[in-house]
């Protein structure tokens, strides 16, 4: 069960009181961007920048009456500075405060999250070439297929999670820009000079246009990003779900001393971090369809928005920090079961062999549908009788008059079908 901002350093970053202290930066930069424009005095910013403060009773106590979070904010931040309180949002609109901050909140929050997801790659490629040359059955539709080794499972997850850490190093940088520029965002009562000045002091970028509002895209973009992320945690956990089931067990999730898996059956050791993680995932996904709902907002700007950025925000970031930081623990914890797989491997006796004998055939002038029809008669019979294939083809006349018994030995070569993972390995991990 996640506790809701508790974990650090993600949960600090949603407290109320860092988020309202991001707000009070900007307003002070704003003064500091006036005061160079000679549109505050000197000393008035520096009695600001010292005594500007803000109490969370103090601006509850405020809300209840001007039903405004911003206005209850300023006023409190008011009451803090005297004369010079004037100063304080000079020409700014709630936007301006509220959008640049969360802009300088969600950076920090991918910052976090990228030093997640190169945690999960380190750890992910040191489980793959420990696994390189662990030799299992690949599967489609649940059906044995071909042989693969356990590392180059490791290694698409891998490298599916590159693709992910520059998703989200694209977009930290597209959601990195703030904006100062007033109502609707003419700049009519504040100079551009203050937005360049703002942004570039917290580390953003400004807006080329905005609205009374950054455009929500931008926010799409972002939270998608993050439900992607989850997709990928969740095809992991999936994955892990499913070999741990007892016809297949070739990997489970660690069951540590004392750890108890039903309150009924006492042999029971259930894959619960990957259940939790699938479940979470769905969550992050749903979010995601709420930023896109944001995009499309009336005229200058509405704040249908706020309501749900208020809960996906925080919600989300800290649902995928915890999400990656838990998939980490799980692959690094993982147990691995080689012997399981080699089993599982040889269960069908021999038929995830049949396409390298379609192969061979084809290569002695038989036609690819005469081929596959010989081939496929041979592997039913397996299928039905439960018999070894390569026994089997050793018994079919029209299979031997034109492969040799030292042929088809061949064909049913292990290394044949992993001759290439150093190759892969290079490709994946340079």
């Amino acid at each position: 069960m996640i506790e809701r901002y508790t974990r650090e350093p993600m949960g600090k970053i949603w407290r109320p009181q860092y988020k309202y202290q991001k707000w009070l930066e900007v307003e002070i930069r704003v003064c500091e961007a006036l005061a160079e424009l000679g549109e505050i005095p000197r000393d008035s910013l520096e009695r600001i920048k010292k005594n500007a403060r803000f109490s969370l009773p103090r601006m509850e106590a405020i809300e209840k009456e001007v039903r405004h979070d911003v206005i209850a904010f300023i006023t409190c931040v008011a009451e803090s500075l005297g004369e010079d309180a004037r100063y304080i949002h000079l020409g700014l609109t709630s936007s301006d405060v509220l959008d640049t901050s969360m802009a300088m909140l969600l950076k920090e929050a991918s910052e976090i999250i990228i030093d997640d997801i190169k945690a999960l790659l380190h750890i992910l490629k040191e489980k793959a070439f420990m696994y390189k040359d662990t030799i299992m059955i690949g599967r489609s539709h649940g059906v044995h297929a071909e042989p693969i080794s356990f590392g180059l499972k490791l290694a698409v997850w891998y490298e599916e999670m590159k693709r992910n850490l520059k998703r989200m190093q694209e977009a930290k940088d597209n959601i990195s820009y703030g904006k100062i520029s007033g109502v609707v965002g003419t700049f009519a009562h504040i100079a551009p000079e203050v937005e360049a000045y703002v942004c570039e002091k917290c580390g953003l970028k400004p807006a080329p246009i905005s609205t009374q509002i950054i455009q929500r895209d931008r926010y799409a973009q972002y939270f998608t990003t993050l439900a992607i992320i989850g997709s990928s945690i969740e095809n992991i956990a999936v994955e892990i779900r499913h070999l741990q089931r007892t016809e297949v067990l070739e990997a489970e999730e660690y069951f540590a001393r004392g750890q108890r898996g039903s309150s009924a059956m006492p042999h029971k050791r259930n894959p619960i971090i990957s259940e939790n993680l699938s479940g979470l995932a769905r969550l992050v996904r749903s979010y995601s369809l709420a930023s896109l709902e944001n995009v499309p907002l009336w005229h200058e700007r509405d704040i249908s928005h706020s309501s749900v950025e208020r809960v996906i925000a925080p919600d989300s970031t800290c649902l995928l920090d915890y999400m990656l930081n838990r998939c980490i623990k799980l692959i690094e914890q993982l147990i691995v079961y080689p012997q399981h797989m080699m089993d599982n491997l040889n269960k069908t006796k021999g038929l995830i062999f049949s396409e390298r004998i379609l192969l061979e055939l084809m290569r002695k002038g038989l036609g690819r549908d005469d081929a596959y029809a010989l081939v496929q008669r041979n592997a039913m019979k397996a299928w039905e009788d439960s018999e070894d294939f390569k026994t089997i083809l050793l018994k079919d006349s029209d299979i031997m008059i034109r492969l040799s018994p030292q042929e088809i030995d061949q064909c049913f070569d292990l290394g044949h079908h992993l001759r290439y993972v150093d190759y892969i390995f290079k490709r994946v991990f340079a």
